[in-house]
């Protein structure tokens, strides 16, 4: 497609702002640690399950140096210390804190060459893990090969893993790319992990190890069938935002919701709690080559996506920085955005376009995740038919990567797998007959798609530049993202943090950003 001569000047001004931002906030992110990274330290330390009421491990070890240790100095001190100082195993420590017969602060601290030299062979075959997952995705990729184009996303959510393996099966038959396991409601609040497969879900189904491997294997099944690789997606948000990202890495999920903001808007899951799981949970997707899936889309289906547009692309631009900060190449920032505007907006056509070409333009390298139309979406099937449609023209022309399917049956129930095959073979109707019509096109130079890019892109300039000015913490408390005010110290899971000891060390997180770095 013809380009939108965007600003350049504009566009490095915009990024140097939020690079300000998130280096910023590292700051804060790196002086402090939470609950969920130290459970997130036992998981890639090789330690899982649960104990005979159901309660997983990893917390009851985190629970057990909150209660009597300092957090600050970290989980991977204590484990160290105890393992240097008895003769126990990993597993035996583990059991015995279950049932409470060790307490694993009561040992002399080590130093920190000490304590990853004592926990090096664990690390190492945590890390073997999820190194052979990615060579397995690349061979399975080399082996079938790599489609152009969208790819077509498609959600599964019966809460039910076994009958949404039958979906996704169904749903990869039918033309799908990518299945995403929508979470049970609520399971973002809950600051533990379930574990083992799951039946009962309301809404979706539960995030657990088990789950991601029933359905990885599932989809490796059809897809040796098809001779296609489906990817697989789930939720690395919420207060186990790292954890799952941990799960994700060792089951080898593909992409990961992902999102910096989203759950200190969407949910009130506590700011500062947040920002320092999401830079451990982006460090692992890094490492595992997995995908992240950002959540700008959200704000739309709560503002207004012509005056608020601009806060969409000022957040691409902040997590684009934070990603990068965790190591992350532009090839895994899955950056969100949605066909939300008004349909009876008078050339709201031509306004979708903008913004997705002007996304397009601005974040060349990253595998962009267009939303489809929800937020306008009445049951008339009909029109939700003709809007999916008009979503999916502008996904092909501006060249969108990850393409969520629109379903005609949006705000009426959840998708029948008919209806998903409606919206594949809508799709691929699309991709098809309209193949190479982003390359017939050139935009008229003051137009109403390039003067609508224009200004989308110079409001977002300023709010970020603001933001720079207050920080992102005071950007939140006064509500500029979706009209949403959240207080630094409310919301959920604030009592999980704690600043670092002089002690601190993460061996896992010391050892990924190492050979991240290596590999650049």
């Amino acid at each position: 497609m013809g380009t939108l001569n965007l600003s350049k000047e504009i566009v490095a001004e915009a990024r140097k702002y939020a690079e300000q931002i998130a280096k910023d906030t590292q700051v804060f992110i790196n002086r402090h640690t939470t609950v969920t990274v130290e459970r997130t330290v036992c998981r890639l330390l090789g330690i899982d399950g649960v104990d005979e009421l159901g309660v997983p491990f990893p917390n009851i070890l985190v629970d057990q140096i909150s209660k009597h240790g300092d957090l600050g100095i970290g989980v991977s001190n204590y484990l160290a210390s105890t393992l240097k100082h008895t003769s126990l195993s990993m597993n035996e420590i583990v059991k015995l804190v279950s049932e409470e017969k060790l307490n694993i602060t009561k040992y002399p601290l080590l130093c920190k060459r000490e304590v990853t030299e004592t926990l090096q062979k664990y690390i190492d075959e945590s890390l073997f893990k999820i190194n052979s997952n990615k060579s397995k995705r690349k061979n399975i990729f080399d082996k079938f090969g790599v489609k152009d184009g969208p790819l077509l996303y498609v959600i599964v959510a019966t809460g039910n893993i076994f009958e949404d393996v039958v979906q996704a099966k169904a749903a990869a038959k039918a033309g799908a790319d990518i299945v995403a396991v929508i979470r049970t409601t609520g399971q973002s609040l809950l600051d533990f992990v379930p574990y083992g497969a799951t039946t009962e879900g309301f809404g979706g189904t539960y995030a657990t190890q088990e789950n991601f491997k029933i359905m990885r294997l599932a989809l490796d099944e059809v897809g040796e069938e098809l001779e296609r690789y489906i990817m697989l997606v789930n939720y690395a948000s919420g207060l186990c935002m790292p954890e799952i990202a941990a799960m994700g890495a060792i089951e080898r999920l593909d992409m990961m919701l992902n999102d910096s903001l989203y759950g200190i808007l969407f949910r009130d899951i506590n700011m500062q709690r947040t920002f320092i799981d999401q830079y451990f949970s982006r460090v692992i997707n890094a490492y595992a080559g997995i995908i992240i899936n950002t959540g700008e889309d959200n704000y739309l289906t709560t503002s207004d996506a012509i005056t608020e547009a601009h806060t969409v692309l000022a957040s691409q631009f902040i997590n684009e920085q934070f990603a990068l900060l965790a190591n992350m190449k532009e090839e895994l920032q899955g950056l969100g955005h949605a066909f939300e505007i008004d349909p009876d907006v008078e050339n709201g056509f031509l306004y979708e376009i903008a913004q997705a070409q002007m996304a397009r333009e601005v974040f060349p390298k990253a595998p962009l995740k267009y939303m489809p139309p929800t937020k306008h979406m009445t049951g008339n099937i009909f029109k939700g038919y003709a809007q999916n449609t008009l979503f999916n023209i502008v996904t092909k022309a501006t060249n969108q990567r990850i393409h969520l399917l629109g379903m005609l049956t949006e705000a009426v129930h959840t998708p029948f797998m008919s209806d998903r095959f409606l919206a594949i073979d809508n799709a691929n109707y699309i991709n098809k007959t309209m193949k190479n019509f982003g390359d017939e096109i050139e935009f008229k130079r003051d137009g109403i798609i390039h003067r609508r890019a224009e200004k989308v892109l110079n409001d977002a300039t300023n709010l970020l530049k603001e933001i720079s000015n207050i920080g992102i913490f005071s950007t939140i408390e006064k509500g500029m993202f979706a009209g949403i005010k959240r207080a630094i110290d409310g919301g959920k899971g604030l009592k999980g943090v704690s600043i670092k000891h002089e002690l601190y060390t993460n061996p896992v997180i010391d050892q990924m950003i190492i050979e991240l770095e290596e590999a650049k």
